[in-house]
């Protein structure tokens, strides 16, 4: 544990990272890995909770540009990330790592209800909390999910995984010569419009000074050592 610079973290995956090289779904070779580097996390004495998405399944806005009502659209974005914290779950199990899935809608046949203060008390005894159905409201997206749930249960660190490993001024898949930023501020985030995570999500980690880290999932062993303090992963965002 003296190692660790932080000891609670959250981490905002996105259902597109579940899908690996897959159209569509769940890639189980990525929810192996997952597993995996949770696990390190976990038994190195970190507390980890996540918030997942649902564009791998159902995306409400696009549901909504396909003629679904928007809120209808949304309600089915929500049930889909429950999918995938039940995938989360069952691949975390496997691993040897207790999990719970707490919903932001009523579902509890199948996970619990998110109550705060059980989320801490899970957190607090080891076992990795799965947030699902982002914040239980449409309009609202998974990034402001995360951060909301990061404020919430008082992460040290807020993480958003991607494939690239970290932010750049412009796409890297589409200009060489891109730069990556090892730190930014949120006021250059939203100056620039970097993006990040949704200005909703950028706007409340900087007004309650949640420090973010954007990092590259692929890279074995990232979360670790970031958990250690490596300034060297991803791009770190703060006040």
């Amino acid at each position: 544990m003296d190692e660790l610079k932080y000891k609670r973290i959250l981490i905002k995956l996105s259902g597109e990272a579940l899908m690996g090289r897959l159209d569509y779904g769940i890639s189980s070779d990525v929810m192996a890995q997952v597993a995996s580097e949770i696990k390190q996390l976990v038994e190195a004495g970190v507390q980890v909770a996540i918030v997942v998405g649902g564009g791998n399944i159902f995306r409400g806005e696009g549901l909504a540009r396909s003629g679904i009502d928007r809120v209808t659209g949304d309600h089915m974005g929500m049930l889909a990330t429950v999918i995938n914290a039940l995938a989360i779950q069952d691949a975390v199990e496997r691993a040897g790592v207790p999990v719970r899935v707490q919903s932001a809608i009523r579902i509890n046949q199948v996970c619990e209800e998110y109550i705060r203060r059980r989320a801490v008390r899970h957190l607090e005894k080891s076992r990795v909390v799965v947030f699902a159905a982002g914040t239980g409201n449409p309009f609202f997206t998974t990034d402001s999910a995360a951060a909301l749930r990061a404020v919430e249960v008082e992460a040290d660190l807020m993480l958003k995984a991607t494939k690239v490993d970290g932010v750049y001024d412009c796409d890297p898949k589409k200009n060489p010569q891109a730069k990556r930023f090892a730190e930014l501020s949120y006021d250059e985030v939203l100056d620039r419009r970097l993006a990040v995570m949704d200005q909703t999500a950028v706007v409340l980690c900087r007004d309650h000074s949640m420090p973010l880290r954007v990092y590259d999932m692929t890279r074995a062993g990232a979360l670790l050592e970031i958990a250690r303090g490596n300034p060297q992963i991803g791009t770190l965002i703060h006040n």
